[in-house]
């Protein structure tokens, strides 16, 4: 505090106010009796055909009135650019604020440009409490299910803060900045809206932990890879069709995993063992899954699998995308061929919530910042006990058991949840691999 003393020196002085109050709103220039709420300020909107040099003309502009800005933003969409600008009213003669006015309307139109000014008090309100991040994926997005994702957030009393595209192709991807709702609450109600709209929607609460450093574990058959391995083994066999049936089943969650995957194991015994080679060589990563790992690999994230399926394959996996953790069932061998029986414990529905959660400890990375996709009923566990659940192209059961869902074909889709942009992706694979330099 400062003394009494010093306060009736310094106003004594001429200063008039509090040398140590914090500036902005609360700046000097102004009378201090005046609440931050109640400073006189206006809002500038320019909008037009978008050129180079239009933000810096503007400021350049506004700087002959000594205004503050208190806030900024600018978008441009096809080539036209609205650029909003809140700054205080100029301080001084009556007539300050006219010629602002005069003159920010006289270089509007010598650029081809129009202007609207807004006359208002303070900062923009604040937001409310419940912030969540909306990512609205549809392959196409039509105006109809924007506009019931919309109505639903509204429904609920959430309030549109900001809009932007993240992604307009192989999908359209938007985001929602929303606040005045708990994220839980949106997440359910947005839910049945995706259902009814088919478009994917995602719900995560905003904030520092969206950038933070993440864990992201993948189930394999069908998620990572568009095969299931098991099957490609049972066509070396000449049992295909009967593996495939009991698959079907588990995936459904009509049969117990554990039971399902001993029975089609040992449809396998007696198989050459030399088939793994040819195996991994048909195995297909599904679109965008490259990107995916290379992509969050880059962000420092660290990306494993865990799967009810065999290490024969996901150890090739893993040394191929570059891995952190992998975890699979391992097929026994015996003379060469396959006995018809797995060996140690089995990657079961439990046993991927345990890998992940052990995989989360080792990488020092908390269970809330975790990410797990997957697409059967063997995954449950999994993403329910992660912080960010994805049912990817999964059955109905899984879908409405998940945190969100993603329906389109593309697994690199995952990244705009994640509040990655198609631009950025693209921006980093244009740029020389680490140590290489530029060529």
């Amino acid at each position: 505090m400062i003394p009494n003393s010093d306060r009736s020196s310094s106003s004594a002085a001429g200063a008039g106010t509090d040398p140590l109050a914090p500036q902005g709103l609360y700046s000097t220039e102004r009378p201090a009796a005046v609440p931050a709420d109640e400073v006189p300020t206006l809002l500038v909107k320019i909008f037009g055909k978008d050129r180079p040099g239009i933000t810096a003309g503007l400021f350049d502009t506004l700087a002959g009135y000594a205004v503050e800005v208190v806030d900024l933003e600018q978008v441009v969409t096809r080539g036209r650019i609205t650029l909003c600008a809140l700054i205080t009213t100029p301080a001084g003669s009556a007539g300050s604020e006219g010629g602002l006015r005069a003159t920010v309307h006289s270089w509007a139109e010598s650029m081809r440009l129009q202007a609207e000014i807004i006359s208002g008090v303070g900062d923009n309100r604040p937001r409310g409490a419940g912030r969540s991040h909306v990512t609205v994926l549809g392959h196409p997005l039509t105006a109809e299910a924007t506009a019931a994702i919309a109505a639903r957030i509204t429904g609920v009393d959430g309030n549109i803060d900001r809009i932007h595209r993240l992604a307009k192709y192989p999908v359209t991807a938007v985001e929602f900045d929303v606040s005045g709702v708990a994220t839980e609450v949106l997440r359910t109600e947005l839910a049945v809206e995706a259902a009814q709209r088919e478009v994917d929607v995602a719900v995560v609460s905003a904030g520092l932990q969206r950038r933070a450093q993440r864990l992201v574990i993948m189930d394999v058959d069908s998620t990572l890879i568009q095969d299931e391995v098991i099957e490609l083994f049972a066509a070396h066999a000449g049992c295909e069709d009967k593996v495939a049936e009991v698959t079907a089943a588990a995936m459904r969650g009509e049969l117990d995993f554990e039971e399902s995957l001993h029975a089609r194991v040992a449809l396998l015994a007696g198989l050459d063992a030399s088939v793994v080679d040819k195996v991994r060589s048909e195995v297909r990563l599904t679109p965008g899954a490259r990107t995916l790992v290379r992509t969050l690999k880059r962000l420092g994230y660290q990306v494993g699998v865990v799967s009810g399926g065999f290490t024969q394959v996901t150890d090739a996996l893993r040394e191929a995308l570059g891995l952190d953790f992998a975890a699979a069932n391992t097929l026994e061998v015996a003379d060469g061929r396959f006995t018809g029986r797995v060996t140690g414990e089995v990657v079961d529905r439990a046993g991927k919530a345990r890998l992940l959660r052990r995989f989360a400890a080792e990488a020092g990375v908390p269970l809330a910042q975790t990410v797990a996709i997957g697409d059967g009923a063997n995954d449950l566990d999994m993403l329910n006990t992660a912080g960010l659940g994805v049912a990817f192209n999964a059955k109905p059961l899984v879908r409405r058991a998940a945190h969100t869902a993603v329906n389109v074909p593309f697994l690199d889709a995952v990244l705009y949840l994640l509040g990655i942009t198609r631009e950025e992706v693209e921006a980093a694979d244009a740029e020389p691999p680490a140590g290489e330099g530029s060529r």
